[in-house]
């Protein structure tokens, strides 16, 4: 084992010297977090990527992926397995190691393929690696916010981990032991515990996942124009990390009052540089008047640009939960609606709102955009293009172990605070750090029904979430419905100037936030 580290350690001493390589992998962004710890264990043979020449840094690492590299660093040999699975002996091997116990992972294989948790893999990891080190609880438990939620059995590693510097709790304090853990941060750990196991001292820079970008928040398209996306960031045209802020209509063929010029420049007034313009599919939408709906669309359109304000369209499938169920009619309106809007900087395209039901990113989402995006391609090159995910646009995991191929794409993501929290900012912030670019077009103070609330707390947390990690954002809703995510009070008139007086409990705090 000894001379296993020493030779890895010899290799990552000649990278250094001799200046860092490029990543072996297509999706492993210069500059990320991660860059330099992926590229040094590849280049020691210590990890690999997926046969597509992906490394998938944000996806959750399977127990299988886990101890093979484990048993790849520590030097553990494989031994005859119970299984046909591919890595059925060196997970063998490190059972008999005693590196886990059989209940957490029995041998007849059936939790191979799963994520492994994270208290279970820094169990995995200090037991293979740095059995020596112990932890004290009187002084380490208190570092982990969570320290209550692990599980007995797991107290003794997880301290000892802390000790060592191998782990770190996020922003707030939390380990969250029982969640997954990303392929990119078990290669971290992984270098870590090697450096500390073949004597070398962790560095004060070892990389970790940066906490706030430096964004310009606000300014209207006269002031950002074009934007671009760049790694994980959305940018302006000088390629300054830029955040947009603003509201999402509701069904335009419902409140379209609400998208008119004055409702429009009320939002701007109040600091908004983005507005939403949701044009609901079925339910009486576009594709049952399709020409109406469009003018109204058109509308809308234009009075955001008139206010100097960046304006999403969005196909808003709902009932319809299958975007392929319309890809016909939505890429004939794409094509029109990009040749008319082809030389301004301010339109956004939105090519499904929430795919939900029987649908996977894989099987359905994917190759819809990649139906409607060549599209709007023919003529908006330049312009940013969102695109949701399963799930009512929830499933960035899975989107990022298969993203699409093409420049200046993002993908939605949806949340209401009074039912989505802690396991979904995890989620997000994980497909960040992997460099996947996200752009949240909707989310409400609400349930995830538009009703109960206000959840100010919880907005509160995800916003300074959502501000830590430069994401931009759209309210859900400009309308006065009865339901407590309604932006404004029943009976507000759109063709009037707005006070606070105009506004409800949820648009009180949202149009405070627009600015900062």
């Amino acid at each position: 084992m000894k001379r296993q580290l020493f030779l890895f350690l010899s290799v990552l001493c000649a990278l250094v010297f001799a200046g860092r390589a490029s990543a072996a992998f297509t999706d492993v962004t210069p500059g990320a977090w991660y860059e330099a710890a992926v590229t040094e264990m590849e280049q020691a043979g210590l990890l690999s990527g997926y046969p597509n020449g992906r490394f998938g840094p944000g996806d959750p690492i399977s127990a299988a992926q886990f101890v093979s590299a484990a048993a790849r660093c520590a030097g553990l040999e494989p031994v005859q397995g119970q299984t046909g699975h591919w890595a059925s002996g060196a997970l063998q091997a490190a059972l008999q190691a005693g590196w886990y116990d059989w209940d957490e992972l029995p041998p007849t294989g059936e939790g191979f393929d799963r994520p492994i948790s994270r208290q279970l893999a820094v169990k995995i990891l200090m037991r293979a690696l740095l059995p020596q080190v112990r932890g004290d609880f009187n002084t380490e438990s208190p570092k982990l916010k969570d320290f209550p939620q692990l599980d007995g059995r797991y107290y003794e590693p997880v301290l000892a981990a802390y000790v060592a510097g191998v782990v770190r709790g996020d922003a707030d304090g939390n380990f969250h032991p029982r969640s997954s853990l990303s392929r990119a941060e078990a290669c971290i750990m992984l270098q870590k515990a090697m450096k500390l196991a073949g004597g070398a001292p962790l560095e004060p820079e070892d990389p970790v996942p940066p906490e706030q970008p430096a964004v310009k928040v606000g300014g209207g398209v006269s002031e950002n124009g074009w934007l671009q996306v760049k790694g994980a960031q959305l940018c302006n045209e000088t390629g300054e990390p830029v955040v947009l802020r603003g509201m999402s209509s509701h069904g335009l063929h419902w409140y379209e009052q609400y998208t008119n010029r004055q409702s429009i420049q009320n939002t701007a007034q109040f600091g908004a540089n983005l507005f939403r313009v949701a044009m609901y599919t079925e339910a009486g939408g576009y594709l049952s008047n399709p020409d109406a709906v469009t003018d109204m669309l058109i509308r809308a359109v234009d009075a955001a640009i008139e206010s100097d304000m960046y304006v999403i369209i969005d196909w808003h499938i709902l009932s319809d939960g299958n975007p392929m169920s319309h890809a016909a009619e939505a890429r004939e309106f794409f094509s029109k609606i990009a040749r008319r809007y082809q030389d301004s900087p301010a339109v956004l395209y939105e090519l499904c709102n929430e795919p939900n039901g029987d649908v996977t990113w894989e099987r359905d989402v994917k190759p819809y955009a990649q139906q409607i995006i060549p599209a709007i391609r023919e003529y908006a090159p330049r312009s940013v293009i969102l695109v949701g995910s399963s799930t009512w646009s929830q499933d960035l995991h899975m989107v990022s172990q298969s993203p699409l191929e093409g420049e200046n794409l993002m993908y939605t993501f949806h949340f209401y605070a009074g039912t989505h929290g802690a396991d979904l900012r995890q989620r997000v912030e994980r497909v960040l750090d992997a460099g996947l670019p996200v752009f949240v077009t909707e989310w409400g103070t609400s349930r995830a029904d538009g009703s109960g609330g206000v959840f100010l707390k919880e907005s509160e947390e995800w916003l300074d979430f959502l501000n830590k990690r430069g994401v931009s954002w759209a309210n859900w809703s400009l309308c006065d419905k009865d339901e407590t995510s309604a932006a404004l009070r029943p009976g507000a008139s759109p063709n009037a100037a707005w006070t606070q007086a105009d506004l409800s409990e949820s648009g009180n705090y949202v149009f405070s936030k627009f600015k900062g």
